[in-house]
């Protein structure tokens, strides 16, 4: 039977994201149909509101111009995740913090800079400021961009912080507009299957029995599909990654505060906390293990954390199941966003797993119900491979963290808890720098550099590789160009809310 009818069930970002990489897809194909079914009475989660460099392509292949974005959604622009107290605080003092960058050097460079860094026994510079200049800037919070440089353009690497909600509200414009998206509010009461365990139709309050091909489950925790529908089980991972709660608060600013250029993500006793400043407002959200802290305690420290600026606001609570499915891809049904899995938002990973599962299903989307089989097996080995290495990653933050002062800290450091894998890497990482065939699969969601930020932005202990003198003045070169660069980048780039404020007046050139 040909696919002809296409079903995505529940809006936010998931939703239409989904929304507008299938409907550009399908809209190729005559006679076949997208309809994005929302209910009109559960609301967004609303917080996931950082993302990565990857999602400038996106928008970009959307068709939406990056000035319209930035206007729409009260955007700003994220060079960095800003690391605090991430390590012992005794032992590394004030500056306690690392970047994460965006922008990095080619390879050649990031490999014997890093190696040159290894070998400085002074460290008098971090390891992020001798692979980018993006560190200057992060700290003189200025913006990656001038108001001359076209959509989607920049001297540095850069993804954005925005309004979710509003964000979702822009995506959905897009996709009926441009992608002829049909978009139905509606209720769904019950979901039928047909004899082969396929889903064969969904019941509504308002709309009757609706009949589709297939369906794309983005009804977030509620994964009405995949889960209360199809009982395909779910991979709990909360063993390796501890952090279960959040507590969220939207913080007003002032038309004159600064805007940091990063995601800040401050360490604490049991957890950490994300701090996102838009044009208006800040997102704030203190997670943690339920285990290691009282749901009282984590009042009294978001309390603390936000001082005067909390001015009566109200705490929301958001329970976290960490894992994820045993199978995305389950007969005629995929699932995506919160439907999918759930992590921490560590370093940004809902959009990303979401924007990447829905990419790489647009890459073979059916035309018929013979080809499911085989691209259902394909999708969720490739899928399984992303989100396995996904943890690695937001676990090595933890177990290679220095911090031995609480027992949440001491928790993430028992062997128990990381994986064969991260363990395997971790054992090599001692003895050799990390080099990019480490990081052999496409489906990798973050790679080399990713790490290497990580590690020696933590002071991982590699053992210094020998350096040959060709080597060592190669990159005294270098280091003196970074340095060149960095006072070349401070004077060009202008400060980051008054860019903001000469796009939303005069926009950006066209791409």
């Amino acid at each position: 039977m040909n696919i002809k009818k296409v079903a995505i069930l529940g809006g936010g970002t998931a939703g239409w994201l989904a929304a507008n990489h299938i409907g550009k897809e399908l809209l190729k194909r005559k006679g076949v149909s997208v309809t994005l079914i929302e209910s009109p009475d559960i609301p967004p989660i609303g917080v996931g509101e950082g993302t990565v460099p990857d999602i400038r392509n996106t928008l970009k292949t959307f068709g939406i111009r990056e000035d319209e974005f930035i206007r729409q959604c009260d955007a700003t622009f994220k060079q960095s995740i800003k690391f605090v107290n991430w390590m012992d605080k005794k032992k590394h003092g004030e500056g306690n913090f690392f970047h994460h960058l965006f922008d990095v050097p080619n390879p050649y460079d990031t490999k014997h800079l890093t190696q040159h860094w290894l070998n400085d026994k002074q460290k008098s510079k971090s390891h992020a400021q001798y692979l980018s200049s993006q560190h200057a800037i992060c700290e003189a919070g200025l913006a990656p961009k001038s108001i001359t440089n076209a959509q989607y353009e920049g001297e540095l690497a850069y993804a954005y912080h925005f309004n979710a909600g509003k964000f979702a509200q822009l995506l959905s414009c897009n996709a009926k507009d441009k992608f002829s998206v049909s978009h139905v509010h509606t209720n769904v009461t019950q979901v039928k299957l047909a004899n082969d365990g396929t889903i064969a139709a969904l019941v509504t309050d308002s709309e009757g029995e609706l009949e589709f091909d297939f369906y794309i489950d983005c009804s977030g925790f509620e994964s009405l599909l995949i889960d209360k529908a199809l009982k395909v089980p779910f991979v709990d991972v909360s063993d390796t990654l501890l952090i279960n709660s959040a507590l969220v608060v939207q913080v007003p600013t002032k038309e004159d505060d600064d805007i940091p250029p990063y995601t800040l993500a401050t360490a604490h006793q049991a957890g950490w906390i994300w701090d996102i400043a838009l044009t208006n407002r800040r997102g704030v959200g203190f997670v943690y293990s339920n285990n290691h802290m009282t749901d009282e305690q984590a009042h009294e420290k978001l309390d603390r954390y936000l001082g005067a600026s909390k001015q009566g606001l109200s705490y929301r609570k958001i329970p976290m199941r960490v894992g994820y499915r045993e199978k995305f891809w389950h007969k005629n049904c995929v699932a995506l966003g919160l439907a999918q899995g759930f992590l921490e938002p560590l370093e940004a990973t809902s959009i990303l797993l979401t924007d990447f599962s829905a990419k790489f299903l647009t890459l073979r989307f059916p035309s018929s119900t013979e080809h499911l089989e085989q691209l259902e097996t394909r999708f969720n080995h490739a899928m399984g491979y992303a989100w396995e290495r996904t943890i690695d990653f937001i676990k090595l933050h933890y177990c290679i963290s220095d911090r031995t002062d609480s027992a949440f800290w001491v928790a993430n450091k028992s062997d128990d808890t990381i994986s064969e894998s991260l363990k395997e890497k971790l054992s090599l990482w001692e003895e050799f720098i990390p080099v990019r065939d480490d990081f052999f699969s496409q489906f990798e969601v973050f790679y080399l550099e990713n790490f290497l930020f990580v590690l020696y932005g933590m002071h991982f202990n590699t053992k210094a590789p020998p350096c040959t003198s060709a080597e060592h003045e190669h990159c005294l070169v270098r280091l003196q160009q970074r340095a060149e660069i960095d006072q070349y980048l401070i004077n060009k780039l202008p400060n980051h809310r008054a860019l903001l404020d000469k796009i939303k007046q005069y926009g950006l050139q066209s791409i």
